[in-house]
C-alpha cells in the first residue's frame, strides 16, 4: 500500500484484542469491546476517552445501540445493557429455552425494534477446543424469542439489508451465508456466498454491498448483493475483526484491528497479552448503511 494511503488511517484507541463495535450517533461516541482485557470502552472519533463499563467482562463479540441510549453487549451469559447516563444495567436476555445462555456473538437490528443475533460456544472457546454448531435467533421488541436457523458452524458478523429482504451471516471458519427473509421475518433459501476461512465482522454500505472482515486479513472483502466479488479495500491493519460506518456523511470507517496471528492463537487456546490491537478510523468513497438502534424497554 502506498505511504499516502497508509497515512490516511488514524489510530483512535488500542487494547489487547478489540472486537465488538458500535457507532453512537446521538453522543458522537464509538463503543468497542476488548474480548481479552474485558470491558466496553467509549471514545470520541478523535480518540478522546469517554467512559468504560463492565471492565471485568470478557468475550464481548457484539455491541449495538438501544433507542434510549443504552449500549447492548453480547458475550458469555447472553446480552447485557448499560446506560452510560444513568449508570443502570441489566440483562436483555440470559436464558434460551429455560437454560442459561452459553454465549452470544454478533447482533443486527431487525427493522422492527428488535434484533437478530447468533449464538456462540464460548465454553469451548475458553477451553481452546472444537466448538459446537450455533444458531441464529430473532428477539422482537417485546422480547419474543424466535429460532430462525440451525447448524451454523460459528456465527459471527450479521447484517439485514436495506430493503429488508436478505439476512447475511458470517460462519467464521467457512464463509458467508445469505438467507431470504419473508414478510413474517422467517428465513429461507440459504445460500453460500463466498468461501472465507477467517470470516469475522460485517457491514453494509448504502448500495447494499457487503464489507466483510477477516481475522487473518488486512483488507475488507467486498461483495455485491448477489455475491459478485468487488475490489478489496486494503488497510494498514494486521487483521480486522469488525467494521462500522459513521460520521455526518456516513463515510467515516471505523474498524478494529488485531495481530495477524491473534485469531488463531485464541482458537488454539493460546494467550495474548500485548496491546497490539487498534481501533482505526478511515474514509470511504461510498457511504455506509446507518444502523437503527433497537427499541427495547429497559429497566
Amino acid at each position: 500500500m502506498p505511504q499516502a494511503a497508509i497515512e490516511a488511517f488514524e489510530k483512535v484507541a488500542s487494547g489487547i484484542y478489540l472486537e465488538g463495535l458500535a457507532i453512537d450517533h446521538g453522543r458522537d461516541v464509538v463503543w468497542y469491546s476488548d474480548v481479552i482485557a474485558g470491558g466496553i470502552h467509549g471514545v470520541k472519533p478523535d480518540g478522546t476517552r469517554v467512559v468504560t463499563f463492565n471492565p471485568e467482562r470478557m468475550w464481548t463479540g457484539g455491541v449495538m445501540m438501544n433507542a434510549d441510549g443504552s449500549v447492548l453487549s453480547t458475550g458469555e451469559g447472553g446480552i447485557m445493557w448499560n446506560n452510560p447516563d444513568t449508570g443502570k444495567s441489566g440483562w436483555l436476555i440470559d436464558t434460551i429455552d429455560g437454560k442459561p445462555v452459553n454465549g452470544i456473538n454478533e447482533m443486527a437490528p431487525d427493522g422492527k425494534g428488535g434484533i437478530f443475533f447468533g449464538t456462540s460456544d464460548i465454553e469451548m472457546v475458553i477451553k481452546g477446543e472444537q466448538t459446537r454448531p450455533t444458531r441464529i435467533y430473532r428477539l422482537t421488541a417485546d422480547r419474543e424469542l424466535i429460532r430462525l436457523a440451525d447448524d451454523i458452524g460459528f456465527t459471527n458478523g450479521i447484517m439485514f439489508d436495506p430493503v429488508r429482504s436478505r439476512l447475511y451471516c458470517n460462519d467464521t471458519f467457512h464463509g458467508t451465508w445469505a438467507f431470504d427473509v419473508d414478510a413474517g421475518w422467517t428465513l429461507s433459501n440459504k445460500q453460500f456466498l463466498i468461501e472465507k476461512e477467517d470470516a469475522d465482522g460485517m457491514a453494509l454500505d448504502a448500495s447494499g454491498n457487503l464489507w466483510i472482515t477477516g481475522f487473518r486479513s488486512n483488507f475488507f472483502t467486498r461483495l455485491a448483493p448477489g455475491g459478485t466479488r468487488l475490489p478489496d479495500y486494503a488497510t494498514p491493519a494486521g487483521s480486522i475483526t469488525q467494521i462500522r460506518f459513521g460520521g455526518p456523511d456516513m463515510r467515516d470507517i471505523f474498524f478494529n484491528s488485531v495481530p495477524s496471528d491473534g485469531g488463531d492463537t485464541l482458537k488454539e487456546g493460546g494467550e495474548i497479552t500485548a496491546k497490539n490491537s487498534f481501533l482505526f478510523k478511515g474514509r470511504s468513497e461510498t457511504p455506509g448503511m446507518k444502523l437503527e438502534p433497537a427499541r427495547f424497554t429497559l429497566d
